[in-house]
């Protein structure tokens, strides 16, 4: 098989890149303050495209994500700090810094030890803040947020549970909110360290907590929309229905997806 002609194929979106910044009112009006938050959303694009293992999706996202990569790198070319090349080297260098047990003589013995080494020689870069939660953007979505504190606080040594030590965890944090319900202070924090213990439990499985909540209310969404159509082919509209006879719809709809 034949190696894709990678560069010829980038060097076209780059010269496309620059004939939309030129030549298109909206492209010339951009800047990295307006393009990033359709940067995100083509991000969480990818997301669900990798999730739902679509391939035909994923290559259509990869493209759009790789082409706010270029819009972006043209605005630091543009301002003189920088430029798409500049940036892939950087990135080279990067992870040939961060991976000593490939490109060095480290030698590791899981992937646990990967992302502690990782994180360590992160912090001692030139330019980056020594503590230990140090540069965690603090715009992540929660879920993913509590993920990387997570993480960090792992890297630094502080990492006692395993799987099943957090899962007693998740357990009693059920307990602790069920106990505090009647007191909205209480049940609103013990309704964040439910969610916190939570995270802990993915990040042990190894289970990306964001898409993972994503999936469920996909389920979710699909599975009541199912139970209105069983309803209305038996000619019932959802909104008169009572209580229990939506519910029972819906188990009908569940057992249905279940057996796909």
């Amino acid at each position: 098989m034949a190696q894709p002609d990678v560069a010829a194929a980038v060097a076209r979106l780059d010269a496309l890149t620059r004939q939309l910044r030129r030549d298109c009112p909206w492209d010339r009006e951009q800047d990295e303050r307006s393009i990033v938050p359709h940067t995100v959303e083509e991000a969480y694009e990818l997301a669900d495209a990798a999730n739902a293992g679509d391939d035909r999706k994923l290559l259509d996202e990869l493209g759009d994500v790789l082409f706010q990569v270029h819009f972006l790198s043209l605005l630091l070319e543009e301002r003189g700090e920088g430029d798409m090349a500049q940036v892939a080297e950087h990135c080279r260098q990067k992870l040939i810094r961060r991976h000593p047990h490939v490109f060095g003589s480290l030698e590791v013995q899981h992937a646990d030890e990967v992302l502690r080494n990782w994180d360590a020689i992160k912090r001692g870069e030139p330019g980056r803040e020594e503590r230990i939660f140090g540069e965690v953007p603090e715009n992540l979505p929660a879920l993913l947020h509590a993920r990387k504190v997570q993480r960090r606080a792992a890297s630094s040594g502080f990492d006692p549970a395993d799987v099943e030590t957090a899962l007693e965890g998740l357990g009693a944090q059920t307990e602790v909110l069920a106990a505090a319900a009647q007191e909205r202070a209480a049940c609103f924090a013990a309704l964040g360290d439910l969610l916190f213990a939570a995270v802990n439990v993915a990040r042990k499985l190894k289970v990306d907590p964001e898409l993972a909540l994503r999936s469920s209310s996909a389920r979710f969404q699909e599975r009541v929309e199912a139970a209105e159509r069983l309803a209305e082919a038996e000619g019932t509209s959802w909104s008169d229905l009572t209580e229990e006879r939506r519910f029972g719809y819906y188990a009908r709809a569940a057992l249905e997806q279940a057996g796909e």
